[in-house]
């Protein structure tokens, strides 16, 4: 599956789902990847952190695998570089931003010194193989969003990345409405585009408007402490909150290492030199209450994260009643019932909660229909090309750019190796894009023999059986819902394993497979008649 003399496109992750982006461009024999991302592990993947896209495909492939290219420095971007950069053997290219945070990473990981990361500080032009690439500033919800506007012999790709439209952004520079017609009549083939927010019917709204919002709140509470959660990687809302402090007189403390980190990288990047000077946690607790504000992680139900610490008053930074948490962030899928766990302790507490539903203090960083709509006017694409969407996002998205006048689009999810030039645009084939786990130390399947044991354990618990070789059995069990009838449980466990081992004719009782497989039977069918339960059932056979 070499590129021959075309552009093709496939996604291996970030298409179907929202986050974990990974996608390749195919021409002339080459591949380049945009984005190297990551998601966080799920119920479906219990005792894991990190989930990847399987890239397999590429792997085999990585002969023919030019470079790396990078939108901007959220993790579903670029999570899985230090996993899988130095393996797949390609130079990393990022502007300033986002490089400092992935050298970082690198570092940390013990490979900074074989990876090669090249850091784009212009917005000039740059060649891989038959790649033409110039980055394009856009607005996004941290420094240094980027499209990427890609030329080939086939034609211009635009590929936005994460963005938004914002006429007050504070941090960065995108570009104006006559940059983007310009590109626009420079002629664009395919437009790869952001579906996160397509189901929103207004604009995604400006971090100027959030300053505005966060400022008037938190002047509402003078005399009390106030918490303040974000996305750490949102450095105009950090920028902002710094404004916001000076405002209502209150000295800055910050707690969290992601913010920590992120302040740092953004000051060395020129970014947040206004900040005013952070306090400690111990200066922050001997000041008067109205005179401080707090920054904190957690917004999202991390349960290691300094809210949740702060709302188990396990925290240095303690609350009480009558202070106030301010969530200037969403809600992510998934994250729902974490997030009311924190919520609910705070309130239970008497603090009070205000979130995005009841102040003006945040806005998502992905584009409403509004400005899916300026982004295809200035553009004009021939061919629009949903990502970073679930399926009823990306569909959704395909419906909007056709009454808009997009002539053609492509619906495609993870592993639809897509044809975008020449002749009609479409799925040609399809290639196998799985997950992968960080379980542990060690990378896995997500649906390896260890995750499948791992969810039937969960769900069904353990029993184990001990066989001496005489017919006598130890049954031990894990996970039975049984409490106070465990002991008569396992009795009568015993005892049926003992029955079904005497019943075996003689010439099975030397098998050590039949042996084993009548007690596990036996063993099973007494958990089921206690427990209802079918647990997994382990026998041991020291004796044999």
């Amino acid at each position: 599956m070499k590129p021959g003399n075309e552009l093709l496109f496939l996604a291996l992750g970030g298409s179907g789902e929202i986050g974990m982006n990974v996608n390749l461009y195919g021409c002339d024999g080459k591949w380049l990847m945009v984005d190297l991302g990551m998601t966080f592990g799920m119920n479906e993947y219990p005792g894991t952190e990190l989930v990847f896209a399987d890239l397999e495909f590429i792997e085999e492939r990585k002969k023919d695998l030019i470079g790396i290219v990078l939108t901007h420095a959220h993790e579903d971007h670029i999570g899985a570089v230090p996993y899988f950069a130095e393996e797949l053997g390609v130079p990393l290219f990022a502007t300033p931003f986002t490089a400092k945070l992935v050298a970082a990473k690198l570092e940390e990981a013990g490979n900074a010194a074989t990876v090669e990361l090249n850091v784009i500080d212009h917005l000039d032009r740059f060649e891989l193989g038959p790649f033409g690439i110039r980055y394009v500033p856009l607005a996004h919800s941290i420094a240094e969003g980027n499209a990427l506007l890609i030329d080939t012999p086939y034609g211009n790709i635009f590929h936005t990345g994460d963005w938004k439209l914002d006429d007050r952004p504070l941090i960065g520079t995108p570009a104006t409405s006559e940059e983007l017609t310009a590109i626009g009549d420079g002629g664009v083939l395919a437009l790869v585009c952001d579906s996160t927010n397509v189901f929103n019917p207004e604009p995604s709204g400006s971090e100027g408007d959030v300053r505005d919002g966060l400022l008037a709140e938190v002047a509402r509470h003078a005399g009390k402490r106030v918490v303040v959660t974000t996305f750490a990687s949102n450095v105009a809302r950090l920028q902002t909150l710094g404004e916001v402090a000076k405002a209502t007189k209150r000295q800055l403390c910050v707690a969290g290492r992601s913010l920590d980190r992120i302040i740092r990288t953004g000051q060395a990047c020129g970014y947040l030199q206004e900040l005013p000077p952070l306090i400690d946690f111990d200066t922050a607790m001997g000041l008067p209450r109205g005179d401080v504000l707090i920054l904190a992680t957690g917004g999202q139900g991390e349960p290691r994260a300094a809210l949740s610490r702060i709302s188990e008053d396990s925290h240095q930074i303690a609350l009480e009643a009558g202070d106030v948490v301010l969530f200037s962030s969403r809600q992510i899928p998934g994250n729902e019932i974490a997030i009311g766990r924190i919520q609910n302790r705070l309130a239970a507490r008497d603090i009070k909660l205000v979130t995005d539903r009841q102040s003006h203090i945040h806005v998502s960083g992905h584009p409403g229909r509004p400005e899916l709509e300026a982004l295809y006017g200035w553009l004009r694409p021939e061919i629009l090309v949903p990502v970073h969407g679930e399926v009823r996002h990306m569909r959704e998205q395909a419906r909007v750019g056709k009454a808009s006048g997009v002539p053609k689009a492509v619906v495609q999810q993870n592993g639809d190796l897509v044809r975008l030039a020449p002749g009609k645009p479409g799925k040609i084939s399809e290639v196998r894009a799985g997950r992968l786990i960080l379980d542990g130390d060690i990378i896995a399947p997500a649906n390896g023999e260890a995750q499948v044991m791992r969810r039937r354990l969960a769900q069904s618990g353990l029993v184990i059986v001990v066989l001496d070789g005489k017919g006598r059995a130890h049954v031990e069990a894990i996970g039975l819902p049984l409490d106070e009838d465990l002991d008569d449980f396992l009795h009568e466990a015993k005892e049926d394993v003992a029955a079904a081992l005497a019943r075996m004719k003689s010439g099975q009782r030397h098998d050590r497979d039949a042996v084993s497989e009548a007690a596990r039977l036996a063993a099973r069918r007494a958990a089921q008649r206690w427990s209802g339960k079918k647990p997994q059932v382990r026998v041991i056979l020291p004796e044999y």
